[in-house]
């Protein structure tokens, strides 16, 4: 009865609601989104620098997130190079001095906070040319005017960046007096002109003032209330933004320090400076501000401009606008030409004579037309979602929750949705889609909840990227020994099916072709599989079936495939030399190194060869009728199977221990490569000894893993944000809708781009070998012409 019901239940739902029509629900939000976001830039305007400033929330206890972008974590090094020739002064009382030594402490963290508490502090960092000067200013009055003035005049060397704030002494001294604060507004209108003639100049910036814990004030300090602190802030942003609004030269109104302030008060040691990790904070947000756009780090969207558009990317805008209107126009010729050969009665014989019309190059041409500008589509909610800035960012925050109940809410879905198989043999089709599939959206949840800061978590997952270059191996070397089949269509489709979206976000987000990692490691992959077994002498099960001796044969040809491995992998600088080759390193570099894609390679560079040799092992054991793949039936006999699942299930959790034990990636990463192969066997062994699990799949799984490749690369700019770094904000305000309105739409673009790029195989990819060979010429010839525009674009760009 319940399986009836949930057929009964699948067939209703995909009735009312297919993945068609899903994707269209999918376009209708991102219009209504896109609309949204644009008024909402319109009216309250695009300047992140502002929000930076004056608005964001903790995430934790240790993260601030501010509104609508994303905060890099300067190092020493970095902010060096940023502020190298710089100048910056902080001006102001004891609370000033405190984000001073903050703010020093990123460049050198060795300082420390001595010397003369009421007076000026002066550092510099030979190094970098950079001084940054703290000086004793604690009340708004004539002293601290006639050292803004001295800068304004020239009579002192100007600063870059000037960090001003002061009130709580007035406050104090003063004893909270009504007259105080009317005196405080007459200062700090006298200095406003001084200030903003400064910042057409230098960047300047006024620091509002943070709470008290009034509980925890001295006496002394009793009369600092959070009423007359809002009292001089409100003065001091009233007078600060009375004029020049609408200039970009003007004070810039530090606020997001109080907000911070709010939360961390109550940690003070004396109720009015703020805690170390607080000021840090702040002091991170100050770097932010002038470094992002000096720096642009990847993770830091805050204040940073919209990159420019390359040439490439304008020439492929015109390339998927030009198709979409050649759709168009076709599909009026094609109305024009139905309309006017509808079929006519022949007068004679009395029959229906239907126009001979070549429908099979209009239909090519015209699905051709259909797939780029519907790609052309989605590419342009790839730019906007992570190159414009129109919807917002955040960073990632990992907790526990955040990465384990997604992955049991996920499990108990898959568990739901359970099917038998067409077929029992090990590692079927089915299989292979349901283990990519869970795989891939283990991984993605990993992505987007920060989860690789939990090393435990890390390795497991590096273990199941492993897996997927294990099926790599796996797949391609059984399809190799099976078929025999070493032609070139073969060749491409494949190349073709692994490569074509990589090369299409290369050319839109302007990004090296190994940014996309994953791609450039199974097409490498493909090729030394390829290449291995294509080799003279080829060596296929047909032939090996008719003499024991090539079974030998092949096996000293996966020897020697190891051998070529272990050197490489021995030799930095020679697989370096490799593929710092000319035309290689442009796909393989980053950054102008190699390096990361040495990494990448080293990190998982036997388990392509372990799927090898299990895929031969196997094959063999099958043709040898050694397994028993029956439905319901053991893989082995009953003792051999029940010792076998013993061995796996230890070997399983073994290695889930070791990986739960180590002490840092360093160490977990140079044991991965040897080590990672165990727990992918024992998983294999563990599916498919018993002869139920492996007859049945989860279709929910399986249906993810048929477009695991599309949503493992689509996750890099319209899930996740800045390259991955972050997380795309599409509804701002509620993270659990905003996770499930995004996730929607990725997947439904996923699923289109699938279905694209098998549509274009069969059409760019023929079956003719001359007309394949044709086409080559022309790819070939398209990415020399990209080649030619890279190189012109860079040299423009130095």
């Amino acid at each position: 009865m319940a399986a009836l019901a949930y057929t009964l239940g699948k067939r209703e739902i995909n009735h009312y609601f297919s993945v068609r029509s899903a994707k269209v629900l999918a376009l209708g939000a991102v219009l209504l989104l896109a609309a949204c976001h644009a008024a909402s830039l319109r009216y309250q305007g695009d300047d992140s620098c502002e929000y930076l400033l004056s608005n964001g929330r903790f995430l934790g206890e240790k993260l601030w997130q501010p509104h609508s972008c994303m905060m890099h974590k300067y190092k020493s090094g970095e902010a060096k190079d940023c502020l190298t020739d710089k100048h910056i002064t902080f001006i102001g009382d004891s609370r000033i001095r405190q984000l001073f030594y903050s703010f020093v402490k990123l460049i050198n963290p060795q300082i420390k906070e001595e010397g003369n508490k009421h007076g000026n502090i002066p550092f510099e960092d030979k190094s970098s040319s950079l001084k940054v000067d703290f000086l004793w200013y604690p009340e708004v009055n004539g002293s601290m005017k006639q050292r803004i003035k001295s800068w304004t005049e020239g009579s002192s060397p100007k600063p870059h960046i000037i960090i001003a704030g002061a009130a709580t002494w007035s406050i104090k001294i003063h004893n909270g007096s009504s007259e105080a604060l009317t005196q405080y507004k007459i200062n700090i209108t006298s200095i406003t002109p001084l200030l903003e003639k400064l910042a057409k100049s230098s960047d300047v910036y006024w620091v509002l003032q943070d709470p008290v814990c009034e509980d925890m004030l001295s006496e002394s300090r009793k009369m600092i209330t959070n009423e007359k602190i809002d009292a001089y802030n409100e003065a001091a942003v009233s007078i600060l933004n009375s004029s020049l609004k609408n200039s970009k030269a003007r004070v810039k109104i530090f606020s997001a320090s109080r907000l911070i302030a709010e939360e961390t008060i109550t940690q003070s040691l004396d109720g009015l400076h703020l805690p170390e990790s607080s000021r840090e904070m702040s002091a991170m947000i100050l770097m932010n501000v002038y470094c992002n756009k000096v720096m642009k780090p990847i993770d830091g969207s805050c204040c940073q401009p919209r990159p420019p558009i390359t040439l490439i990317q304008k020439l492929a805008f015109c390339f998927f606008g030009a198709s979409a209107i050649g759709y168009l126009i076709l599909v009026l010729i094609r109305r024009n030409n139905h309309q006017k050969n509808k079929p006519c009665t022949d007068m004679e014989s009395g029959e229906e004579k239907k126009p001979a019309t070549n429908t099979s190059v209009v239909s090519t041409l015209e699905t051709l037309l259909l797939c780029l500008s519907k790609l052309g589509l989605i590419m342009a909610y790839f730019y906007l979602c992570d190159r414009a800035n129109l919807f917002m960012k955040e960073n990632k925050f990992y907790t526990h929750s955040s990465f384990f109940i997604p992955i049991i809410y996920i499990l108990v879905l898959g568990v739901f949705y359970t099917e038998n198989t067409k077929e029992t043999k090990v590692l079927n089709r089915e299989q292979t889609d349901e283990w990519k599939g869970w795989m891939q959206l283990v991984i993605l949840i990993y992505h987007i909840s920060g989860a690789s800061t939990f090393l435990p978590v890390y390795m497991h997952v590096r273990v199941l990227v492993a897996a997927y270059l294990f099926q790599t191996g796996y797949g391609h070397f059984s399809y190799f020994w099976i078929k025999g089949d070493f032609g070139i269509y073969r060749v491409f489709q494949v190349l073709f099916r692994l490569n074509f979206l990589v090369v299409v976000l290369c050319i839109v987000m302007d990004r090296s072709y190994q940014f996309y990692y994953f791609v450039p490691l199974v097409t490498v992959w493909f090729m030394i599989i390829y290449v291995t077994l294509a080799l003279w002498p080829q060596i296929v099960q047909k032939k090996a079936n008719g003499n024991c001796f090539w079974h030998f044969g092949l096996l000293l040809k996966l020897a020697s495939l190891f051998i070529c491995i272990y050197f490489l992998s021995c030799s930095q600088g020679a697989f370096e030399k490799i593929f710092s080759l000319w035309p290689l390193s442009k796909g393989f570099e980053l950054n102008g190194s190699v390096y990361e894609w040495w990494f990448r390679w080293k990190l998982d560079r036997y388990v392509v060869f372990h799927g090898m040799l299990f895929a031969f092992i196997y094959l063999t054991f099958q043709k040898w009728q050694v397994l028993s793949e029956g439905k319901g039936e053991l893989l082995f006999p009953s003792k051999v199977s029940n010792v076998l699942l013993f061995i796996s299930v230890v070997s399983f959790l073994t290695y889930s221990i070791w990986a739960s034990s180590c002490k840092n990636k360093t160490e977990c990463n140079e044991m991965h490569p040897s080590v990672s192969v165990v727990q992918i066997l024992a998983f294999i062994l563990i599916r498919n000894i018993p002869g139920y699990a492996r007859s049945v799949y989860s279709s929910f799984f399986a249906w993810f893993g048929r477009i695991s490749l599309e949503l493992f690369i689509c996750q890099y700019h319209i899930w996740l944000a800045a390259d991955t770094k972050g997380i795309l904000v599409l509804v701002p305000g509620s993270p659990m809708l905003n996770i499930i309105i995004s996730t929607f739409i990725f997947v439904c673009a996923a699923h289109e781009i699938s279905q694209i790029t098998n549509d274009l195989a069969q059409i760019v990819v023929p079956k003719d070998n001359v007309v394949l060979l044709k086409r080559l010429l022309c790819i070939g010839g398209f990415f020399s012409g990209l080649l030619f525009l890279s190189a012109v674009e860079e040299q423009s760009r130095h």
